[in-house]
């Protein structure tokens, strides 16, 4: 699983975020436009739905014939990812945050093959990426780029300010960390370019392809425009 690690075009989705359309068909539609990386999130879903909902997902990779290069891993629920695996469901991993459920614990319970993602706390960021012991973690994820109402809370430092990440914080990001960088928080196809020219080795993107009128086509623009200026 973690050799076919691919956080260059990465999609996080949940059915709050896809304007009562099916988030399977989705997901198919955004892989099938070259998406690499696919994250199962959601705050509203109980514990059984978000089973569904991920076996949804991994079938959805399926059809598309990219199982074995396309990564797929649930947001923050340890507890999902191990019943899925359990019921058979093809799932890789999980991606946490500093707060949730220890990543220690998370690889324990995964396997040395899982892959296991991590967001620092907003305020920890560059010290946490220049002084953690990472050996347990794939990737990093960082942002906010923008302030997003996907998710409010993005970029909350201890005192409720919001920070988001300039330019220039993301090339610092991507030259002090050992681990690969997917950076988003209300990323944009204009915000591509510059994004790919900092040497992080991805973008995530939520709305900007599961509120689009035609995901499939605005996730081909996304990529097409990442492998065209990336570093």
């Amino acid at each position: 699983m973690r050799s076919k690690l691919d956080i260059s075009a990465y999609f996080v989705v949940g059915p709050e975020n896809t304007k009562g359309r099916p988030v399977a068909f989705i997901i198919r539609d955004a892989v099938e436009a070259g998406i690499t990386c696919v994250q199962v999130r959601s705050k509203t879903a109980s514990a059984r739905e978000l089973i569904e909902l991920t076996g949804q997902a991994s079938e959805a990779i399926a059809q598309t014939g990219k199982s074995d290069v396309v990564t797929l891993l649930v947001n923050d629920r340890l507890d999902v990812v191990l019943a899925a695996k359990k019921q058979g469901i093809s799932v890789d991993g999980i991606h946490v945050g500093q707060s949730d459920i220890p990543v220690d614990v998370c690889r324990e319970y995964l396997g040395p093959d899982a892959i296991v993602g991590l967001s620092a706390r907003t305020h920890e960021l560059f010290e946490y990426i220049k002084n953690a012991d990472v050996s347990l973690i794939d990737y990093f994820g960082a942002g906010p780029l923008h302030e997003t109402q996907t998710k409010p809370d993005s970029g909350l430092d201890v005192d409720g300010k919001r920070i988001t990440r300039s330019i220039e914080d993301i090339t610092t990001l991507a030259q002090l960390s050992s681990l690969p960088v997917v950076v988003g928080g209300g990323v944009k196809l204009a915000d591509i370019p510059s994004l790919a020219r900092t040497g992080v080795a991805g973008f995530f993107v939520v709305s900007a392809i599961s509120e689009a009128d035609d995901p499939g086509l605005q996730a081909a623009n996304l990529v097409k425009t990442w492998n065209s200026h990336k570093r």
